[in-house]
């Protein structure tokens, strides 16, 4: 009796201490899983909408996956996400936190949130360390690690990024429609910019922050349709909470908009790819092939690291070849 007593407190006292944890009871055999396997078909890094449709595709191919994910989408701050069938006007995050529980659906795909910051090739594959100093192998490297926008030094544009100063007509351009347009570029990236925009708006300037870059050709089509140019540097975005009031130029003057197009420059969001020996297009962006292989055997990529493409649906759209692809790859090897 005094054992069955004992015994009862025991569960009890344990049952206090878990609902005492910041995390739920099917977190700590998650991680208890992950303390025990360091093993994968696959190592995805990066769990946004490229590495986890790619997961989806493997886990659904019952590969053992690994997704590393550091939780810093380059869209967070993107209110709406348009242009993908199904999703069209629904937050970014909520997509991103469908699919995953989705993906998670599949026994062998399993998820951990961490950084990566280093890989080596092995024997028999590769070998990822993470910030925390997790250490993982597989045999096969998928990277839907995105890019990172270089911000320029100019005062409220960076908390402006994905809500009205926009890179894209495509995934923006619909919501600005006829609305008082910027765009902050010049040479061949303002005129190209200038060319789809001018579909969605007639009320367009451009904003070359020095002497503009255009040819004789191209000029005359600017002038033709009305588009205005000014040279003078930009130093400040006024904004209230990301909504663009105003544009103020070095000299003072200002312009309001409603919405400014930025053709800015980017890196990769992870160096882990190039130490590997992972080659880069002349943009910038990771080369891949039709099948999101890179110029290394066993590692694929796909999303904004590897194609101008900067959408949602693109993501998706790589990451479900990048996965099929990996399957392919093992099966080819395995069989």
């Amino acid at each position: 009796m005094g054992s069955e007593i004992t015994r009862r407190k025991i569960i009890q006292q344990g049952a206090f201490a878990l609902t005492a944890l910041p995390f739920p009871l099917t977190s700590i055999t998650k991680l208890n899983l992950m303390a025990e396997n360091k093993n994968f078909d696959v190592i995805i890094i990066g769990g946004s909408y490229a590495g986890l449709s790619a997961a989806m595709a493997l886990g659904r191919s019952l590969r053992n996956v690994l997704i590393i994910d550091s939780g810093l989408p380059c869209n967070k701050q993107t209110p709406h996400s348009h242009n993908f069938i199904t999703q069209d006007g629904e937050q970014p995050a909520a997509i991103a936190q469908k699919a995953k529980a989705q993906v998670l659906q599949y026994d062998t795909v399993k998820f951990h949130s961490d950084l990566a910051v280093s890989g080596k090739k092995t024997e028999s594959g590769f070998e990822i360390t993470t910030q925390s100093g997790d250490n993982f192998r597989a045999d096969k490297l998928v990277f839907a690690t995105g890019v990172k926008d270089t911000m320029p030094d100019i005062k409220g544009f960076a908390e402006c990024w994905g809500i009205s100063v926009i890179h894209c007509p495509y995934c923006h351009g619909y919501e600005f429609k006829s609305r008082k347009t910027g765009i902050m570029a010049n040479g061949e990236r303002a005129f190209h910019l200038a060319s789809l925009v001018n579909n969605l708006t007639d009320k367009i300037t451009i904003l070359t922050s020095g002497k503009a870059d255009f040819n004789t050709e191209q000029g005359a089509k600017l002038h033709q349709h009305n588009i205005r140019i000014v040279e003078t540097k930009v130093s400040e975005i006024e904004h209230r909470n990301g909504h663009i009031k105003n544009v103020v130029f070095d000299n003072g003057s200002k312009i309001d908009f409603d919405a400014v197009y930025a053709g800015i420059p980017f890196v990769q969001h992870s160096d882990i790819p190039v130490a590997l020996g992972c080659e880069l297009t002349e943009q910038g962006h990771l080369k891949t092939d039709m099948l999101q292989k890179t110029t290394v055997r066993g590692i694929f990529a796909c999303g904004d690291n590897s194609s101008m493409m900067r959408s949602v649906a693109y993501a998706v759209a790589t990451g479900n070849i990048a996965g099929s692809m990996v399957n392919k790859e093992l099966v080819e090897e395995r069989f």
